[in-house]
């Protein structure tokens, strides 16, 4: 990946380009106006007096002394060139289509006096001809109270909708473009740098998928036939149809936790395994910890995929490995009471048998599970730290990379090559073992066929029908397997299930997401404090506090953890007030910690269609958040934080002192935390959550009524396909869930392999337990 886009990304976005042609074009001049005028409202030019006589804290007198990184920042407009046309850009290849007509429709009234008028009521008055002006001709004072206003009005959430679009990614663009040394001039005055060079904690491994990966990105129709038969596969070429159409024991689509583990277990059982994977393959080499292109080339959508109701901003793994690639390193085996529901309230006994101990036991052996941490970062000291003061429990979070693992940007892949996910374990098992990985290849559509008589299912699943996201490879590609397993994740294995004709009302249904809101406090830098460290450097999670309700029968309403927040994140959570309030919150970036509340949810939503998500938090929800930010709250005032708020819409803070607030006035103000809902809401107030964890879209049921999938992962409707993913999950784990994922598909796998087994395709004397605990 390196410092730039590879170059057969460069084309790639989301959407029906040719159907969304009207709105997904380039700008008009007048709406690029328009479009600037809000961006140099967002992020106005600030003169140096101005700025230093608000700015205090971090940056108090540092503008009268002349700080050249200081002034430039204050001074810096989201107007300047090219921010807007990046904007308008950015906009067009990741908005939702819906936000985008809004966003259009909004900036071409903003263009015209009579709609300016309407808008902006008596503020875009003047006191010359003609008297009214356009929003672009208007004062920057008049245009900040205008933006003000609309983000308080609960009537007019549509333009509200709008301008906290135009916000997010006016500000993500201002943070996260790159020059072509990989660097951004606003970086030096918050604090931030990214670090050019990473020690290796391994022997450097080179590419450990390289004898078993297809890169179909940089390949031709001519060059993926020689490739698919040079790694042993048998291809035959439909010249009139373009189709190739390749014969295998196993297609699996997807290679994160869930298509990993299966992969690897197939394969290790003998049988011919190939892959699909969207996404790209980039090793330790090619990850540059740069915020923004990271996002775009490692994540779903390039990061930026909002809910439905812009209530949940969603980030889900693209790459080989899947979210295993990109997470934050976190394993913590399934809890008890989880497993206790799963088993007894909704049948699956999967989840309470040895099997399934030993699973966690397996897979927790392969990645190199360890809970020791020789460093904690600046966050997790806080953490600790308040905890401690508060007299509260705090636990060790157990991660799979090494216990001096001190790297704070896992999040766009871990330049160490210590992080063991399923591109540096399972995919090598199973590549080791003969199995075939095709990165930048979607699978678009499952073929089927009728059952024989008699058969408990009508459909037999026959394969796969997948496309190179290479424009330059026009043959579809058509996989004849035995068995199919859809592991693309909670988000898009629904999809893809009923684009191909699937009916269970479950598919896509029951979707579960980990709702998360945060907490920050900063902390002024002090040499003499033991909390030394920046926001965005060392371990991501180490350590965590369970909060918890009740004494005699203890509930856990909700996890608290530290965040990875690189600068451009940190700007789309934070609330803007104001021009001036947005340069001093990002002003105190590398010492401000964030603490993030996890609620197990019980509220849920649906993925029908790729890209449309539709969620919803029920009113437990909503109180279990609540709970957690007023813990989160109270853990960073005692861990000494001079400042404290969330990130509802209206700023909410308070200024604490270095934790001498009266407890009378902690207790006022998190009398006045709330868990409200996103931006569509018609409230005075809202917030953005967050999402890294999908589940539950598939989930299994004891019939066909009650799951999408039965306990082996196979789907109801059709012999021969099975789910091994997260969506399978019955419900939310309440946790971070990769090592609940990984268990559950190797359980299935597994079951596959037995099924396999039964057609009369056993290829393999050896044990799947001796080939994957031997790592081989």
């Amino acid at each position: 990946m390196g410092r730039e886009c590879h170059p057969a990304l460069k084309g790639i976005i989301r959407g029906d380009r040719e159907k969304k042609k009207l709105f997904r074009g380039s700008f008009s001049s007048r709406e690029m106006e328009a479009l600037a005028a809000i961006c140099e409202t967002v992020f106005p030019p600030l003169s140096g007096a101005a700025a230093a006589g608000a700015a205090g804290g971090e940056f108090e007198g540092r503008i009268d002394r002349e700080d050249e990184a200081v002034r430039f920042f204050y001074e810096s407009s989201g107007s300047q060139a090219p921010v807007p046309q990046e904007v308008a850009e950015l906009l067009g290849r990741r908005g939702l289509l819906a936000a985008v007509i809004v966003v259009r429709v909004v900036l071409l009234v903003l263009s015209t006096r009579l709609g300016t008028l309407l808008l902006c009521g008596s503020l875009c008055v003047g006191g010359r001809w003609p008297y009214v002006n356009t929003f672009s001709s208007m004062g920057s004072d008049q245009r900040e109270k205008v933006l003000r206003g609309w983000l308080k009005h609960r009537f007019l959430t549509p333009i509200r909708s709008a301008f906290v679009y135009l916000k997010v990614m006016c500000l993500y663009v201002l943070f996260s473009r790159v020059d072509e040394k990989g660097e951004n001039p606003l970086w030096k005055a918050i604090g931030y740098q990214v670090d050019e060079e990473q020690e290796m904690s391994k022997p450097d491994q080179g590419r450990p998928l390289e004898k078993g990966i297809i890169e179909t990105n940089y390949s031709t129709d001519l060059g993926l036939l020689q490739s698919l038969k040079q790694k042993g596969l048998e291809v035959t070429q439909d010249s009139k149809n373009k189709i190739y159409r390749i014969k295998c024991d196993a297609v699996i689509v997807g290679s994160g936790c869930g298509g990993g583990v299966a992969a690897a277990v197939l394969a290790g059982c003998g049988y011919k395994v190939v892959v699909l994977e969207k996404g790209n393959y980039y090793t330790h080499k090619d990850y540059s910890s740069l915020e923004g292109p990271s996002m775009d080339q490692l994540y779903e959508s390039g990061g930026i995929l909002p809910s439905c109701t812009a209530n949940v901003l969603i980030l889900a793994g693209s790459t080989v490995g899947g979210g295993s690639a990109v997470n934050w390193s976190a394993s913590i085996r399934t809890p008890h009471a989880v497993l206790q529901d799963w088993a007894e309230k909704h049948g699956m006994e999967l989840f309470g048998s040895k099997e399934y101990a030993s699973a966690m036991d397996i897979v927790c052996k392969r990645i190199g599970v360890t809970d020791r941490c020789v460093e904690q970062s600046f966050q997790n000291k806080v953490l600790q730290e308040g905890c401690e003061k508060l007299g509260l429990e705090i636990n060790a979070v157990p991660r799979n990379s090494s216990e001096d693992h001190y790297c704070g940007s896992c999040g766009y892949g871990c330049r160490r090559g210590d992080k063991q996910g399923t591109d540096y374990t399972w995919l090598v098992d199973a590549v080791n073992c003969g199995a075939v990985i095709l990165s930048g290849c979607k699978a678009e559509q499952l073929v089927f066929e009728k059952n024989a008589p008699g058969r408990a299912r009508r459909k037999k699943c026959t394969g796969v029908r997948a496309k190179s996201m290479n424009s330059d490879i026009e043959n579809v590609l058509q996989f004849e397997a035995k068995v199919t397993v859809s592991a693309c994740g909670a988000l898009l294995t629904p999809p893809l299930l009923i684009s191909s004709g699937l009916k269970n009302k479950h598919i896509g249904r029951n979707l579960h997401l980990h709702p998360v809101a945060m907490a920050w406090g900063h902390f002024p830098q002090d040499s003499s404090s033991q909390l030394s460290g920046t926001s965005y450097q060392g371990g991501i999670i180490t350590l965590i506090h369970k909060v918890v309700e009740g004494n005699s029968n203890p509930n856990v309403q909700a996890i608290i953890e530290t965040p990875l927040l690189g600068p451009a994140t940190f700007t789309v959570l934070c609330p803007w007030e104001s021009g001036l309030d947005i340069k001093d919150r990002l002003a105190k970036y590398a010492r401000t910690a964030h603490l993030l509340t996890i609620v197990r949810d019980r509220g849920h939503g649906e993925v029908t269609r790729e890209g449309i998500i539709n969620y919803k938090m029920d009113s437990v929800d909503k109180e279990n958040i609540r709970a957690g930010l007023r813990q989160s709250l109270r853990i960073l005032i005692a861990a000494g934080a001079d400042e404290v708020g969330t990130h509802r819409s209206d700023g909410l803070r308070m200024k604490c002192r270095g934790g001498t607030a009266s407890e009378y006035q902690v207790e006022e103000f998190l009398d006045r935390v709330s868990a409200e809902d996103g931006p569509l809401a018609m409230d005075e107030k809202w917030t953005f959550y967050t999402s890294a964890h999908q589940m539950g879209s598939c989930r299994m049921g004891i019939n066909e009524k009650e799951g999408a999938v039965d306990e082996n992962g196979e789907s109801w409707e059709a012999e021969g396909l099975f789910v091994c993913d997260a969506s399978v999950l019955p419900t939310a784990v309440g946790v971070n869930p990769m090592i609940t994922i990984e268990s559950t598909a190797y359980c299935i796998a597994n079951r596959i392999a037995e099924y396999l087994s039964k057609q009369g395709l056993l290829k393999s004397p050896k044990t799947r337990s001796d080939i994957l605990m031997n790592g081989k």
